[in-house]
């Protein structure tokens, strides 16, 4: 064999081979690797933009837990004031209260007290009256007068 027959029929098959591998191998296998490349690419792209989107997210989050914070205070401020006025409205109230069973209180003291007077004075005006008839009826002597008004006196007590 010839050494340049075999060169060149080595040679023709080589370029058989390259033209079949870059018209029927090479297309899909760039074809496929143009895909994961692009996949890629889009994947990077959409991790950053969630990326973007988590710090925006974050930064939403932290301004509504600040207005929420806020909030709250502004309601705790309001309930801790309402708290106070209705507990000032309810001293008030029990100072009234207080107040008016103290008058009224003291109203049926003096009711009691003018009772308990009304009665003793009809008790003394009915005493005097008993003790006037035994004096009238009997003599009218100094020492059964003095007798008389001890024994009136013993009854008062």
């Amino acid at each position: 064999m010839n050494i340049n027959a075999t060169l060149i029929v080595q040679i023709i098959v080589f370029l058989a081979l390259w033209w079949f591998t870059a018209k029927f191998v090479w297309p899909p296998i760039t074809k496929a690797l143009d895909e994961r490349a692009k996949r890629i690419a889009d994947g990077l792209a959409a991790a950053d933009k969630a990326k973007a989107d988590l710090v925006a997210a974050e930064r939403r989050v932290a301004d509504e837990l600040k207005k929420a914070r806020e909030s709250a205070g502004e309601v705790r401020t309001g309930a801790e004031k309402q708290a106070a006025a209705i507990v000032d409205e309810a001293r008030a109230e029990a100072a009234r209260i207080i107040s008016a069973a103290q008058k009224s209180a003291e109203e049926e003291a003096a009711l009691a007290a003018q009772r308990v007077k009304d009665q003793l004075r009809d008790q003394v005006a009915r005493l005097s009256v008993v003790g006037a008839e035994r004096i009238l009826r009997r003599e009218v002597d100094a020492q059964r007068h003095a007798d008389m008004l001890a024994n009136l006196r013993s009854e008062l007590r």
